[in-house]
C-alpha cells in the first residue's frame, strides 16, 4: 500500500518536471496539476471518472472503485460509509483519485428551508444566499461535496410539479436567486468564475439544472416535450443558467426533455455551441439520472451504444447511472467512433472540479459525528420562512394580537400539525421529528388559548366527520386558523396535476367554516400556485406559506400574531382557473387585448356572434389572474410617489464608447402604523420595435425596511443593455442570433407588483 502511494506521487512529480523542462506547461498551476495527472491515466481510468453510480454498495462496485472505474457516487449520506469508500479509492486504486460524493440537497440538508419557490417569494437574495451557505455547512460534514441545485428552470405552468424546486416564472428574478444560491453553496469562491482561480472551495459544488427549457413542458407534465423558438430560448430560458455560470457554478445538468425534438443529453447546439463556445464554460456537464439511456425511449437512438455516441458528441461528461460510457467507450474507441483527445478534454473538466474542491488534499468527511440544527441554522430557516409568507388578503383580522387579552383560536386543517408535509418535496435527509408545526408553536405561546380539531387528516381526505367536529369547535373561539394545501408528495418531480384546486374535501371545509360566522384565516401550505378564488372570497384573510420547512410553525405564528410583518411577494402568477395556464405577467399583448370582457353568464341568449366583441380572453374568467406576479400585502400601507428619471452619458465597459444611462428614482412612504419591509419593483415596456415585446418586464427590485411615517427613495440604474433582447437574422438558409437594443420609446414603472398601478414615465433610446 505504502509503495503504491509513493510510486503514485513519484510518477506525478516526474510528469510535472518533464512538462516544465520541455516548456509544455499549462498557463496556471491548476491546469498543470490536471494535465500531470491526466498523463498518468489509462483510457479505462479516464472513462471511470465519467462514470457516476448509485452509492448502494456490493462487491462488484467496490471492485470498480479499486480499479479506478468510478469517478463519483450518489446518495451516500453516512460519513462513516463515505470515508470507507473514499479510502478504497485513495489507498487501494492505482492513482488514488478521490471519489466525488453527490446528493440532491435542494433546500436544506437536515435543517430544512422553505422550498425554493417559497424562497423566491422572499425577494431577498441575501437571505437566499445565507440559506444556501447554511445548507452547505451542514452537508459537507458528511463528505458530500456536490448538490444538484439550484434549479433555474423558468416555470409558467402551475400544473408542473417541479416548479416547487425553482424560483418562478420570471427570468430576472430567477437569475438573481439562482446566482445567490450558487454563491451560498460555493461560499469560498463567491464571484470567482471557474476558470479564474486555483482557489479551493470549502462548500458544495453547485449544479445549475436542468439545461435547458425543461419548465416549458407541454401540458405541465414532467419529462414532456418542449418546443421553444431560439429567440424565446435565449431571452427567457437561458439567462438564469448564464447567471449561474458567471456566479461560478461548477457543474450543470442536462434536462430530461427533448427540446425542439432533440433531447438535451445529445443536444450539441445547447451543450457545445452555446454552453462551451459562446459562454466559455469549463465546468462539468452531468446527465440527469439515466437521461443518456433515455435517448432510446425518446426515439433518438436505436440502442445504448448509439446513445453513448450521441452523449459523447454532445460533450456530456458525467453519465449519471446510465452505464453508457462504462460499457461502450472501449468498443467505440476501437471502432474509431470516439477520439482520445476529446475524452481527455472531458475528463480534464472533471479532474479540475475535484482539485478545486480540495479533494486531493482533504477527501474525507470532516467528522463522523456531524452537528446539525445549530441555533444559527434554525434562525436562518425561521427568517426565510417568515419572509416567504405572502399575505394575499386581510379584512383587518390580522395581526391577531392587538392587546393584552388572550385570543381564543381554533386551529384546524390537514397541514396544521403535519411535520413531514411542511418540509416539502426533496427532503431525503430531512427529519420530520425536528419540525416545529403551527399547532406546536401556537400551543407554546401564552397569548393564545388553542382548540384543535384537524377536520381532515391529510390533504386528500374526502371524509366529512372531522369537518363537523371542527365546525362545532369553531363556535367557541374568536378566530379560526385553517391550515390547508397540499401534502409534500403532490409537488416535485413527476408530481404534476391537471386540477390545481385544493385536493380532497378542503374546499368544502372552508365553506363550512365560513358559515360559522367566525373570521377564518386561511393559511395555504403548498408546492405550487393553487386555484383558490372561491376560498379566498370566504376567508377573512389569506396567507400563502408554501412548504416552509423545519421552522414553518414558529414563522407562521410570528406573522399571524404580528411579531413580524409579512413581506413576501408572489414569484408566480396565481390563475383563477386551471384553464388559464400557462399564465404569466410578461406576456405579449396580442393585437386585440381584452378591455371590458363580457363573461359567460352575462351573454344574452341568442345574441349575434360578434356582438360581445372580439378580444383575447376566456369567457369564464376574463383575462386577469387571481393574483398578479409580484403581489403581496403588508400590515401597513405604502404610498409610491412619482417616478423621477435622470438621463446621463456613460461608457460601455467593453468598447469604451458612449451610451445612455438612466437613474430611476421613486420615493416610497410608509403611511401605516407598522415598521415594515417593502419590495419596490422596476418594470419596463418597449412600446415599439423590431419584434413585439412583453407588456411588462421586471428589470430590478429592492427589499427595504421603511419605518412607520418615513419615506425612502429607492434608485435603479437602467442602461440600453438592460433593455436588449435577442434578434434573428437569416443569411440564406442559416440563422444568426444577436442581442441588441431597439431605438424606441419605453415605459418605466416603479411599483409594488406587476399590475403597475403607479404612473409610468417614458424614456427614449436613440
Amino acid at each position: 500500500m505504502i509503495v503504491r502511494k509513493i510510486l503514485k506521487y513519484v510518477l506525478i512529480l516526474a510528469v510535472a518536471v518533464f512538462a516544465a523542462c520541455t516548456g509544455k506547461t499549462a498557463a496556471d498551476p491548476l491546469s498543470q496539476k490536471v494535465d500531470s495527472l491526466l498523463a498518468l491515466m489509462t483510457f479505462e481510468e479516464k472513462i471511470g471518472q465519467m462514470n457516476q453510480l448509485e452509492g448502494w454498495m456490493n462487491a462488484d462496485k467496490e471492485a470498480q472503485i479499486r480499479a479506478g472505474q468510478v469517478g463519483s457516487l450518489l446518495n451516500v449520506a453516512d460519513p462513516k460509509e463515505v470515508n470507507r469508500l473514499q479510502r478504497i479509492a485513495m489507498e487501494e486504486s492505482r492513482l488514488g483519485i478521490p471519489l466525488l460524493f453527490c446528493r440532491d440537497v435542494i433546500h436544506g440538508f437536515k435543517t430544512i428551508l422553505p422550498i425554493p419557490i417559497g424562497q423566491a417569494a422572499t425577494w431577498n437574495p441575501q437571505l437566499v444566499e445565507q440559506g444556501a451557505r447554511m445548507t452547505a455547512e451542514e452537508t459537507v460534514q458528511t463528505g458530500i461535496r456536490l448538490t444538484f441545485s439550484p434549479m433555474v428552470d423558468i416555470a409558467r405552468d402551475a400544473r408542473w410539479g417541479r416548479l416547487a424546486e425553482g424560483y418562478g416564472e420570471d427570468t430576472y428574478l430567477t437569475e438573481v436567486m439562482g446566482a445567490a444560491t450558487v454563491r451560498g453553496y460555493q461560499f469560498s469562491c463567491a464571484n470567482n468564475p471557474i476558470n479564474d482561480s486555483d482557489q479551493i472551495i470549502n462548500g458544495l459544488a453547485a449544479c445549475a439544472k436542468h439545461f435547458a427549457g425543461y419548465g416549458a413542458s407541454e401540458s405541465g407534465r414532467d419529462y414532456n416535450t418542449t418546443w421553444i423558438p431560439e429567440i424565446l430560448l435565449r431571452d427567457v430560458y437561458l439567462p438564469p443558467f448564464k447567471a449561474c455560470a458567471e456566479a461560478g457554478a461548477m457543474t450543470m445538468m442536462c434536462s430530461f426533455n427533448a427540446l425542439n425534438g432533440l433531447p438535451s443529453s445529445a443536444n450539441q447546439h445547447l451543450n457545445i455551441d452555446i454552453l462551451r463556445n459562446e459562454w466559455n464554460y469549463d465546468g462539468v456537464l452531468i446527465s440527469d439520472w439515466g437521461s443518456g439511456s433515455d435517448l432510446i425511449p425518446h426515439g433518438l437512438c436505436a440502442d445504448k451504444q448509439e446513445a453513448a455516441i450521441r452523449c459523447y458528441q454532445a460533450q456530456m461528461e458525467i453519465d449519471m447511472e446510465g452505464h453508457l460510457y462504462e460499457k461502450y467507450a472501449q468498443q467505440l474507441l476501437d471502432k474509431g467512433a470516439i477520439d482520445r483527445k476529446r475524452i481527455d478534454d472531458m475528463v480534464r473538466n472533471i479532474l479540475r472540479l475535484k482539485f478545486r474542491l480540495g479533494l486531493f488534499n482533504q477527501p474525507y468527511a470532516t467528522t463522523e459525528t456531524p452537528e446539525y440544527y445549530s441555533q444559527k441554522a434554525l434562525d436562518t430557516a425561521l427568517k426565510t420562512a417568515q419572509e416567504s409568507a405572502v399575505l394575499l388578503k386581510n379584512n383587518g383580522i390580522l395581526p391577531l394580537v392587538n392587546n393584552d387579552n388572550k385570543v381564543n383560536i381554533l386551529i384546524c386543517g390537514p397541514l396544521a400539525d403535519a411535520k413531514k408535509e411542511q418540509l416539502g418535496t426533496w427532503i431525503f435527509d430531512g427529519e420530520p421529528e425536528h419540525s416545529v408545526t403551527p399547532l406546536m408553536a401556537f400551543k407554546q405561546d401564552s397569548r393564545f388559548s388553542v382548540a384543535y380539531e384537524p377536520g381532515l387528516t391529510y390533504s386528500r381526505d374526502t371524509s366529512g366527520e372531522g369537518i363537523e367536529r371542527a365546525v362545532k369547535a369553531a363556535k367557541n373561539v374568536d378566530a379560526i386558523l385553517y391550515f390547508c394545501g397540499e401534502e409534500a408528495i403532490l409537488s416535485g418531480e413527476a408530481r404534476c396535476r391537471a386540477d390545481i384546486n385544493l385536493p380532497g374535501a378542503q374546499c368544502r371545509m372552508m365553506e363550512e367554516l365560513a358559515k360559522t360566522g367566525k373570521p377564518a384565516v386561511m393559511i395555504v401550505m403548498a408546492g405550487r400556485p393553487l386555484t383558490i378564488g372561491n376560498e379566498v372570497e370566504k376567508a377573512a384573510a389569506v396567507l400563502y406559506a408554501y412548504h416552509g420547512g423545519t421552522m414553518a410553525g414558529p414563522a407562521l405564528l410570528s406573522v399571524i400574531a404580528g411579531d413580524v410583518v409579512p413581506s413576501g411577494h408572489l414569484p408566480m402568477t396565481m390563475p383563477q382557473m386551471v384553464g388559464q395556464v400557462p399564465m404569466y405577467y410578461n406576456r405579449l399583448n396580442t393585437g386585440r387585448p381584452a378591455t371590458t370582457p363580457m363573461l359567460i353568464n352575462d351573454i344574452p341568449i341568442g345574441c349575434p356572434q360578434f356582438s360581445i366583441g372580439q378580444s383575447s380572453y376566456h369567457l369564464e374568467v376574463g383575462d386577469q389572474p387571481l393574483f398578479h406576479f409580484g403581489y403581496g400585502l403588508s400590515y401597513t400601507t405604502f404610498e409610491y410617489g412619482e417616478v423621477d428619471i435622470v438621463e446621463s452619458v456613460g461608457k460601455n465597459h467593453d468598447s469604451g464608447t458612449e451610451r445612455q444611462e438612466f437613474s430611476v428614482k421613486c420615493s416610497i412612504t410608509n403611511t401605516g402604523k407598522y415598521d415594515a419591509m417593502e419590495v419596490p419593483q422596476l418594470y419596463v415596456h418597449q412600446m415599439s420595435g423590431e419584434l413585439a415585446r412583453p407588456v411588462k418586464e421586471l428589470k430590478g427590485f429592492r427589499k427595504i425596511m421603511i419605518k412607520s411615517g418615513e419615506s425612502v427613495t429607492v434608485e435603479f440604474k437602467l442602461t440600453p443593455d438592460d433593455l436588449a433582447y435577442w434578434h434573428e437574422k437569416w443569411k440564406g438558409k442559416t440563422a444568426e442570433y444577436y442581442r441588441t437594443t431597439d431605438p424606441a420609446d419605453y415605459e418605466v414603472w416603479v411599483a409594488p407588483d406587476s399590475r403597475c398601478l403607479t404612473r409610468s414615465k417614458k424614456i427614449t433610446i436613440h
